[in-house]
């Protein structure tokens, strides 16, 4: 199954599994965890399911955090409403405060801002490899040829789509000294936290549109027409 509709924090028996089976879990930071990662995390997890169907996409784990994040709180309502309005499910949500054990265990974080990504590097545990703006991860996937990652293997348990994720931030990571955004506002997602469901719906389509090339490079599946 996907990860709890709540939080995607499984137990300890997680760390116990070998790499190769060990889901690949992929960590949305903004900053309270109540608007753009929440809505990141949730279209994501659409997105997966769409492409791949629930099961196939078990292996990929979405989740979100905020690095001021209002522990326990509900997503923003104009936040529900750009989910829904994407189809995504915004029920059960519960916001919290990013930690220690959300990087340790992440294999890949996006984050909102710029600021955000310092954030997360800061905290150590050789984030810095595995951790980038959404939008940055965004323009690093298009430029990695798909050729090069591996195919998904309907024969594995997983598919095939763990080891094609970790070689996907692997081949970003080696690429993101050779391709500079054009400018810093390219990897920024703003915060519509108290602005009209108006910003909010152009915040969800900005995220939508970034999700789009990184679910592809992920999977393997294009979008469905």
């Amino acid at each position: 199954m996907m990860a709890p509709l709540g939080r995607g924090i499984a137990g300890p028996g997680d760390d116990l599994l070998p790499p190769a089976v060990r889901p690949f879990r992929i960590l949305h930071v903004s900053t309270g965890n109540v608007c753009r990662s929440p809505i990141t995390e949730r279209l994501h997890r659409r997105a997966l399911e769409l492409r791949l169907g629930q099961e196939r996409s078990s292996g990929l784990l979405v989740e979100s955090a905020g690095t001021w994040g209002h522990e326990g709180a509900p997503m923003e309502a104009h936040a529900a409403t750009v989910c829904s309005d994407y189809g995504a499910d915004p029920g059960g949500f519960i916001g919290r405060e990013l930690l220690d054990e959300h990087v340790i265990r992440a294999d890949l974080v996006l984050t909102a801002t710029r600021d955000h990504r310092a954030q997360v590097i800061s905290m150590g545990h050789s984030a810095g490899l595995r951790t980038f703006t959404l939008k940055e991860f965004n323009r690093l996937v298009r430029a990695i040829d798909p050729a090069t990652l591996p195919e998904p293997d309907p024969d594995l348990p997983d598919g095939g789509l763990i080891e094609r994720a970790r070689a996907l931030v692997g081949a970003a990571a080696a690429l993101r000294g050779w391709l500079l955004a054009p400018d810093p506002e390219s990897d920024e997602v703003h915060d519509p936290y108290g602005a009209p469901i108006t910003f909010f719906r152009s915040i969800g389509d900005e995220i939508n549109q970034a999700l789009d090339p990184v679910v592809t490079a992920l999977t393997g599946v294009p979008e469905r027409a």
